[in-house]
């Protein structure tokens, strides 16, 4: 590495606490146990992480532990209480965990019992009264059928004595907890909780975010199934804008901090002649800005479609102070902004543009998980369950180099995980589009 800096972008450990020593010997009778000296090599440098300077220096070597079942387990499965709780907004493959979770518990371990929190962290707070939902494998057999989550959400910190307070009430001994990186620094508040009291209670968590971004979960789940969303809504873009003179589709997607799905739609879809993405600032007026490279292709193709992730041109929009229910800074929506000045544009030249703008951003998160996102989602929740049973705690399960992980919570906490402009993968995309590699005047 560079400097102390770019070290302190590493993971310092990736050893997983445990509640106990397990010491019972696991009920399974089939399959193969992980073996206590296994681990998954991992070569990592700067650009894992961030992904916005190029590093000369060598990757660092470090190990996740592999994930799966343990020949011995810390808790006695016949008398074992479970919970699941599903945090933040949605995303296709939530119902996918939660039934992989259950089954799993179920037949596998027979724990008596899983149980539902309804409506995210707000579940645990006697005030808001929302109801516990028992599950098994009949409430849950067909809910992976469905988009969103059988549980319900909800956005927003809640006190974490509060939430242990409850674990306790109902007798609980693991907690899975899905969400995005707000939800697993709630969860590492949770965790400490249960420490201070001395408490033998898990919390094993499950990254969801659907734009991608988290740290080392690679990809996370839903996101598949958002690309191939989004990609419909594209095609029909392209069909809109060269059905008309002067055509133009404009498509906004999710991503407030990385662009993964607008920079993945354009490689699935090759019809996407420009993609913005936050990572990658642009101007929008002067000779190399977005407007005069857009209006030179339209006047030799006669049509074009854009596509640009939420947070990105925030540079062109004054700055707000507000934040959403998870303390997210609330984003100006420069789609539309971009929308008024294309049109502004064009007509400023007696041009009359036909401009088709569609945000299917609702769309994307609500579907069901496609073939490969529920495949993916299954083995998260089975894993997980694997890890809970063993006694684990303070985790999350993910994915690496294609093999399932347990990742610390305050490794995939750190920061977010964006696209490295100056890789192999955006300037795929940039050959795929044919826009320039900057879009700016100096």
């Amino acid at each position: 590495m560079k400097s102390n800096q770019d070290e302190s972008l590493l993971p310092k450990s990736t050893e997983i606490k445990v509640v106990g020593e397990a010491k019972i010997n696991n009920p399974i009778k089939f399959g193969r146990f992980v073996e206590d000296d296994d681990a998954v090599l991992v070569n990592i440098s700067r650009r894992n992480v961030e992904g916005t300077k190029r590093s000369r220096s060598k990757p660092k070597h470090i190990f996740f532990e592999p994930a799966g079942p343990r020949d011995k387990i810390y808790y006695d499965s016949s008398k074992t209480k479970c919970a699941v709780v599903t945090c933040g907004g949605l995303c296709p493959g939530l119902n996918d965990v939660i039934r992989a979770v259950v089954m799993t518990a179920y037949h596998e371990y027979h724990v008596p019992s899983v149980l539902g929190i309804k409506f995210g962290l707000e579940g645990f707070i006697p005030e808001y009264g929302h109801d516990v939902i028992e599950m098994t494998p009949e409430y849950v057999s067909r809910i992976h059928e469905f988009g969103g989550t059988i549980l319900g959400s909800s956005r927003g910190p809640q006190d974490p004595e509060a939430i242990v307070d409850a674990l306790e009430r109902m007798n609980v001994s693991i907690l899975f907890m899905i969400g995005g990186d707000g939800t697993m620094r709630a969860a590492s508040k949770v965790v400490k909780e249960i420490t201070q009291r001395n408490l033998s209670i898990s919390v094993v968590g499950l990254p969801k975010t659907i734009d991608n971004d988290i740290n080392y979960a690679s990809p996370s789940f839903g996101f598949d199934t958002a690309v191939e969303t989004a990609t419909t809504a594209i095609r029909g873009a392209h069909v809109e804008a060269t059905g008309a003179p002067w055509g133009i589709g404009l498509v906004k997607v999710m991503g407030r901090h990385a662009g993964y799905i607008a920079a993945q739609c354009a490689l699935s879809c090759q019809e996407v002649n420009y993609v913005l993405v936050p990572e990658a600032p642009f101007d929008l007026d002067g000779e190399k800005g977005f407007l005069a490279v857009l209006e030179k292709r339209m006047r030799t193709a006669g049509n074009a479609v854009v596509v640009v992730a939420e947070g990105a041109g925030q540079e062109h929009l004054k700055a707000s102070a507000e934040t959403d229910a998870s303390g997210n800074v609330k984003l100006g929506d420069f789609a539309l902004l971009l929308k008024e000045r294309i049109i502004k544009h064009f007509t400023d030249q007696g041009i009359k543009p036909t401009l088709k703008y569609i945000d299917p951003s609702y769309i994307i998160r609500s579907v069901p998980a496609n073939a490969n996102d529920r495949i993916y989602c299954s083995f998260l929740g089975i894993n997980a369950v694997h890890a809970g049973m063993s006694g684990r705690t303070g985790m999350v399960i993910s994915r690496w180099n294609g093999r399932y992980v347990h990742i610390p919570m305050d490794v995939v906490t750190t920061g977010k995980k964006s696209i490295n402009i100056t890789s192999n993968y955006w300037r795929a995309v940039l050959e795929s589009t044919g826009q320039p590699i900057k879009m700016k005047n100096k």
